[in-house]
C-alpha cells in the first residue's frame, strides 16, 4: 500500500519528471476511487434522489425540541428552489455567496443551492468579527449573503460599505429562504441544468478561509473534485464505521471549518443519515437523543468530554474521584496492551469490572451507540487516544489542513498507531522536506490562495504543497505531526523546542484548560497555564478548599504543587534543555471573546503573547 520510492504522478499539482528536487522520503498510497472526471457535488444529490428518494439524509430540532428528518427528495427540491431564487437575484456560475451562520440544516440546504446554481459558497464563521466579516465578503468579492439572525444582518449592514460587490442579503431567521423560493417561482429546472452546465470536477465549489492563526485570514480554493474524490477514497478506507447497519452522525463543529465541510459532503457520498446540532452548550442532551453511531469532531471536544467526566467523578467525593483515577490508568493500560500482544488476564478482570462501574456510563452520556469517531484539526495526544479507545470508543486521528480540503492522512481500522495521524489517504502522497517540514499533493490540494499568486507560488515547491506542519514517518508510513514550523521556539542559547508534544500533556491533566509554551529569544522554556473552571472548583471541595476559583488559584500553594506535577510529568517527554522551568496560571481562560482561540478553537499564539504580556515579562524576572 506504501512506497518509499514513488515514481508515479498523483492526481492534483504533479511534479514534473524532470524536476531535480523531491521530498526526502515519500509514501504515497493509490486511489482507491478513481478521480471523478465529470459532474459536480450537486450529482451527490441527485444519484441519491434518483436511486432512493424517500431515504432519510438529514435530521434537526424542530421548535419543540423534536427531532425532525428530511427525505433526500425533500431535501434536493429545497436546494433546487433556493438555488432558482438565487439565479432570480442575478447570480451566476462563478459568482460568489456569503454565507454567515451557525451549523444547521439551513446551511447545507444553501450551500447545496450553490451547488445547483453554478455558484461558490464563501463561509463565514458566525462568531466573527465585523472586521472579519468584511474581510472575507470583500476579499472573496462576494454579490450577495445569507445570514442566520437578526444580528448577523445588523454586523453586514454596518460593513457594507467596504464589501462594494455586495447586491442583496437574506435572513433565515426571518424568513429569507422562502423568500428566495418565492422569487425564483419563475426559474425552471432547464435554467438551473444551464447554471451549472459548464461545472465540472477542476471548477471552483467553495472558497474557505484559513482560521487565521497567524496573520490575515486566506481564502482557500476548493474544487467539487477535491471533495467528491475525497469522500470517496475516504469511505474506501473507514468501511467499518461507514457502512455499518443503522449508521449516522452528528454535526456540531461549524459548518465554516473545512472539516464539517467534508463531513457533510462524505455523508451524501455515502449516504448516512446526518444531524446538526447548532448549540454546542447542548451537545450532550443532542448526543443522548439522537445516539449517533459515530462522530467526527476537533481534539477540544474529546477534551472536554475527559474532562467533564473527571469533574463529575471529583464533585461525587474522593472514593469516587479515586475510582475514576483507576479506571482511568486502567483504560490506558488496557489499550496500550491491545497493542503489545494483548492484556492479560488480570488487567481484563480489572477492565470488565470498570466497564460496569465507569466506562459504560461515560458511553451512556455520549448516547450509547458511539463506538467510532474521528478526531481532527490539531493533536489529539497520546494519552487522550488510548483512554479513550479503553473505554471503548476508538478515536481515529486524522490530519490535514484547510488547503487539503481536510483529510490528508488517518489511523486505520485494524492497524490503529496511537500517537500517529495514520497514513496518507487514497490518492494522496505525503513527503518530508530536509528540514522535517510535511510535503502533500494529491486529490484533495487546494487549487490556489485567491488573489495572492505569490503566496500560492510560495506555498508549493516542484508540486508539492508545504504544509508548514513538521512532522516524521514510521518505519510503514504513518505519519506523526511534531508541531508547526512557524511556533518552534527558539531559546537564547539556539536550542529549538517543539512546543506541541508538552502542550498536548499538559492539557491532559484535569486543572489545566490551555497550555502555551514560549521562550523564544529567552534564557530558558517557560509555560503559560488557564485552568479549567470547573474542574477547579471540583478539585478545591475534593482538597478542602472549597470555593476555591481562578481569582485565588494562583496563589495557592497546593494548586501551584499540583500542577508542577503537571509540568514535571511532561517535562519526563523532553531533554533538559527543553524542559519547562517555570509556569504562570494565567487570570483568565483563553476564548474566542478574548481574541485567542480560533473559531476551530486553535490557540492563536501571538495574540495569546500579546494579551498576557506582563505575565510573559513575569516568567523571566
Amino acid at each position: 500500500m506504501t512506497s518509499a520510492d514513488v515514481t508515479r504522478p498523483s492526481p492534483g499539482r504533479e511534479t514534473p519528471a524532470t524536476a531535480a528536487w523531491r521530498p526526502s522520503r515519500v509514501v504515497t498510497v493509490p486511489p482507491a476511487v478513481p478521480p471523478v472526471t465529470t459532474g459536480t457535488l450537486a450529482d451527490l444529490v441527485l444519484d441519491w434522489e434518483r436511486e432512493d428518494p424517500g431515504a432519510v439524509c438529514f435530521s434537526r430540532r424542530d421548535a419543540t425540541g423534536a427531532w425532525r428528518t428530511a427525505g433526500v427528495a425533500e431535501f434536493a427540491a429545497r436546494a433546487r428552489e433556493v438555488a432558482a431564487g438565487l439565479v432570480a437575484a442575478g447570480v451566476r456560475p462563478g459568482d460568489r455567496v456569503g454565507l454567515v451562520s451557525r451549523t444547521r440544516y439551513e446551511w447545507t440546504v444553501v450551500d447545496a443551492a450553490c451547488w445547483f446554481a453554478g455558484a461558490v459558497s464563501v463561509p463565514v464563521y458566525d462568531t466573527s468579527s465585523p472586521e472579519q466579516v468584511a474581510w472575507v465578503l470583500s476579499d472573496s468579492g462576494a454579490v450577495v449573503c445569507v445570514v442566520e439572525t437578526a444580528a448577523h444582518a445588523a454586523v453586514l449592514e454596518d460593513v457594507r460599505a467596504q464589501v462594494p460587490a455586495l447586491r442583496h442579503s437574506w435572513v433565515i431567521d426571518d424568513g429569507g429562504l422562502d423568500e428566495l423560493v418565492a422569487a425564483g417561482r419563475g426559474v425552471g429546472e432547464d435554467a438551473l441544468r444551464a447554471a451549472r452546465a459548464g461545472s465540472g470536477p477542476g471548477t471552483t465549489a467553495t472558497i474557505v478561509y484559513t482560521s487565521g492563526s497567524t496573520g490575515r485570514p486566506k481564502g482557500c480554493v476548493l474544487t467539487h473534485g477535491n471533495f467528491v474524490d475525497l469522500a470517496a477514497n475516504a469511505h474506501a478506507v473507514m468501511p467499518d464505521m461507514l457502512d455499518e447497519p443503522g449508521a449516522s452522525t452528528l454535526l456540531f463543529i461549524p459548518l465554516a471549518h473545512v472539516l464539517a465541510r467534508f463531513v457533510e459532503v462524505l455523508c451524501l457520498s455515502v449516504r448516512i443519515p446526518l444531524a446538526f446540532a447548532p448549540d454546542s452548550r447542548e451537545l450532550v442532551a443532542d448526543l443522548q437523543s439522537f445516539r449517533p453511531s459515530f462522530v467526527l469532531a476537533v481534539p477540544r471536544v474529546f477534551q472536554k468530554v475527559h474532562a467533564a467526566a473527571g469533574h463529575k467523578a471529583a464533585s461525587g467525593g474522593r472514593v469516587r474521584a479515586a475510582l475514576f483515577a483507576r479506571a482511568e490508568a486502567t483504560a490506558v493500560a488496557y489499550s496500550r496492551a491491545l497493542d503489545a500482544g494483548g492484556p492479560g488476564a488480570r488487567l481484563r478482570a480489572q477492565h470488565a469490572v470498570f466497564d460496569r462501574l465507569v466506562y459504560g456510563k461515560l458511553r451512556a452520556t455520549l448516547g450509547g451507540r458511539l463506538t467510532r469517531a474521528v478526531s481532527g484539526g490539531a493533536s489529539l495526544g497520546e494519552h487522550l487516544g488510548h483512554f479513550f479507545r479503553g473505554v471503548g470508543l476508538t478515536v481515529f486521528e486524522g490530519w490535514g489542513l484547510t488547503e487539503t480540503a481536510a483529510p490528508a492522512c488517518v489511523t486505520r481500522p485494524g492497524d490503529l498507531r496511537i500517537g500517529t495521524v495514520g497514513l496518507p489517504l487514497p490518492g494522496t502522497e505525503v513527503g518530508l522536506a530536509e528540514d522535517g517540514e510535511v510535503l502533500v499533493r494529491g486529490i484533495g490540494v487546494f487549487r490556489e490562495y485567491l488573489n495572492r499568486p505569490e503566496e500560492t507560488a510560495a506555498a508549493f515547491r516542484d508540486g508539492w504543497f508545504r504544509t508548514g506542519d513538521l512532522g516524521s514517518l514510521d518505519e510503514v508510513g504513518n505519519l506523526s505531526i511534531t508541531g508547526r514550523a512557524k511556533e518552534i521556539v527558539v531559546t537564547a542559547a539556539g536550542k529549538n523546542v517543539a512546543p506541541a508534544p508538552l502542550e498536548d500533556r499538559l492539557r491532559t491533566h484535569p486543572l489545566i484548560s490551555q497550555a502555551v509554551v514560549v521562550g523564544d529569544e529567552r534564557p530558558y522554556v517557560a509555560c503559560l497555564l488557564t485552568l479549567d473552571e470547573q474542574a477547579l472548583a471540583a478539585w478545591g471541595q475534593l482538597h478542602g478548599r472549597p470555593g476555591l476559583d481562578l481569582a485565588t488559584a494562583a496563589g495557592d500553594a497546593a494548586v501551584q504543587a499540583e500542577l508542577q506535577r503537571a509540568v514535571d510529568s511532561a517535562n519526563t517527554s523532553v531533554s533538559r534543555a527543553e524542559s519547562i522551568r517555570r509556569f504562570r496560571v494565567l487570570g483568565q481562560d483563553l476564548s474566542l471573546e478574548n481574541g485567542c482561540l480560533t473559531p476551530s478553537l486553535k490557540v492563536r499564539r501571538s495574540e495569546v503573547l500579546r494579551v498576557f504580556a506582563a505575565d510573559l515579562e513575569a516568567l523571566y524576572r
